[in-house]
């Protein structure tokens, strides 16, 4: 069998996703979506293996294990459609679709597909994903989709997306980082209240947030009005 990578510990864990959202904050202007959606796969991949709880069926469990460790070292291809000898985790999904581990499969497979940049079919996955009751896992799994969408020019459900993304998280790390993509995509639209909404949710909900503390969401809010 093969051996199960250990999981990291949870200070370890919340402290890569506040370290990833802070460097997205801090360079906002200099990196894409594209980038930005990639950095939430990895910190999403990072909260499953803390956070999410494999189902005890062994026979999923073994399968899907092999595919994780493959996604683990950036063998995204292999992953999804297997090594010859174990399934992928699109085999999973079809075969196992309707379970715990099944449901996982596709959260991966969707990941997979952002990292490839291959964004129809990481969104077919992504929508296919049923939400968790663990909100971390389940507001990232939205916001990466939210991004997937903006790569599209589905720029009206990337912008809700990433709003129903930052309601949901209501935290000082995430929340900001999804509030800014969300406005800065309705004022390309031209929708410039939601968008000044957005910004001043920043300024006023999570001031000890680096947009704010930096001044930089001040400068989107001054733009605006």
């Amino acid at each position: 069998m093969t051996k199960k990578v250990k999981n990291a510990p949870v200070n370890e864990i919340d402290e890569t996703i506040a370290a990833s959202a802070g460097f997205i904050e801090k360079n906002i202007k200099a990196i894409s979506i594209a980038v930005v959606g990639v950095l939430l796969a990895v910190v999403l991949s990072l909260c499953i293996h803390q956070y999410y709880i494999v189902p005890r069926k062994a026979e999923v469990a073994d399968k899907i294990a092999v595919s994780q460790q493959l996604f683990n070292t950036g063998q995204y291809e292999t992953a999804l459609h297997g090594n010859g000898v174990d399934a992928g985790f699109l085999e999973i999904v079809e075969k196992y679709g309707s379970t715990p581990s099944g449901n996982l499969a596709s959260l991966y497979a969707g990941l997979c597909y952002v990292h490839t940049e291959n964004y129809d079919e990481a969104v077919k996955y992504l929508e296919k994903y049923d939400e968790c009751d663990d909100l971390l896992i389940s507001n990232a799994a939205i916001a990466a989709l939210g991004n997937c969408y903006a790569q599209l020019d589905q720029n009206d459900k990337a912008a809700a997306t990433l709003v129903k993304a930052a309601k949901r998280a209501d935290n000082a790390t995430l929340s900001p980082l999804f509030y800014l993509q969300a406005g800065q995509i309705f004022e390309e639209l031209g929708q410039k209240d939601k968008a000044l909404d957005c910004f001043e949710t920043i300024k006023n909900n999570y001031p000890q947030s680096q947009l704010v503390q930096s001044g930089e969401v001040m400068k989107y809010i001054e733009r605006l009005k």
